[in-house]
């Protein structure tokens, strides 16, 4: 009996996490894509009109939604996997730091399939024309290589995803841990979405700068002219032109798209969570 519980356990560890990360990362891109249309045209260098302006808002949606599953699931269960492995390790004033680096592991993995989806979706966003996502990543790779083009912005899309993740988890989980002392240990899955809420806008109002860069550095169509993009010369330029508003542009539609993306996310996955958990313990 002790050789066949622990498949059952393994399973139950690292499956539910796994399906219920896939199926919160494709909910919340369904749903929130015309946001994030607006915020990659409100920070596109041409300007918001002639980057499309308020027409076909889900532009480069099939591109996103049908990468958003394996993306959110190898987070989670990296995320999942780091974090149970590491806490038995530590202290418990030390948790934060466990989810901070739970959270760097998941999102360095998940940007192996993020940054290519990202370079598709931004330029479908915002350049007229009817060219597919594949063709898109084609042309990026004929033109410009494998690194310059296909993965053109990776590090600064790693750069902008762990500062989100180091806040945005650990906000998330603190919360978590604050609603639970006040409810006898126990905690909803609206409960959770709640605190997903307000950790994804708190997360993304601060990282704005970061995803203004990286969005600039994507967009930029000759990587031999723009080979000197980084992200502080961006970001330099940008203030000097613009000032601090011009580096917090896209600042609402972001922080509204994560609001309402962390309360259907962390919803979706907790609930999706605790059902497989469930299933797998029944059986």
């Amino acid at each position: 009996m002790e050789g066949l519980s622990k498949p059952k356990s393994l399973k139950s560890t690292h499956v539910p996490p796994l399906i219920a990360g896939a199926l919160a990362g494709v909910s919340v891109d369904v749903t929130l894509y015309p946001l994030d249309t607006l915020k990659t045209r409100l920070q596109s260098a041409q300007g918001f009109q002639k980057a499309g302006g308020f027409s076909g808002v889900y532009r480069g949606l099939l591109t996103v939604a049908s990468t958003s599953m394996p993306t959110t699931a190898l987070f989670f269960a990296s995320y999942e996997a780091t974090k149970s492995l590491c806490q038995p390790l530590v202290a418990p004033q030390y948790l934060p730091v466990v989810h901070m680096f739970a959270a760097s592991v998941g999102e360095v993995l998940a940007c192996l399939i993020r940054v290519p989806t990202e370079i598709a979706k931004q330029r479908k966003q915002t350049y007229i024309g009817s060219k597919s996502a594949i063709s898109i990543l084609v042309h990026a790779y004929k033109t410009e290589g494998f690194f310059r083009g296909v993965y053109r912005g990776f590090g600064s899309t790693v750069l902008r995803d762990l500062p989100f993740s180091f806040i945005e988890l650990p906000v998330w989980e603190l919360l978590k841990t604050s609603v639970r002392n006040y409810n006898n240990g126990e905690i909803s899955s609206f409960q959770s979405a709640v605190c997903g809420s307000i950790a994804g806008g708190f997360a993304a109002a601060v990282t704005t700068p970061l995803d203004l860069a990286k969005t600039r550095i994507m967009l930029a169509q000759d990587y031999t002219v723009t080979r000197k993009l980084r992200i502080k010369p961006v970001l330099t330029t940008i203030y000097c032109e613009s000032g601090v508003r011009g580096l917090f542009a896209g600042v609402m539609p972001r922080m509204t798209a994560f609001m309402i993306g962390g309360f259907v996310f962390f919803g979706v996955y907790d609930d999706c969570k605790k059902y497989m958990e469930k299933y797998f313990h029944d059986r």
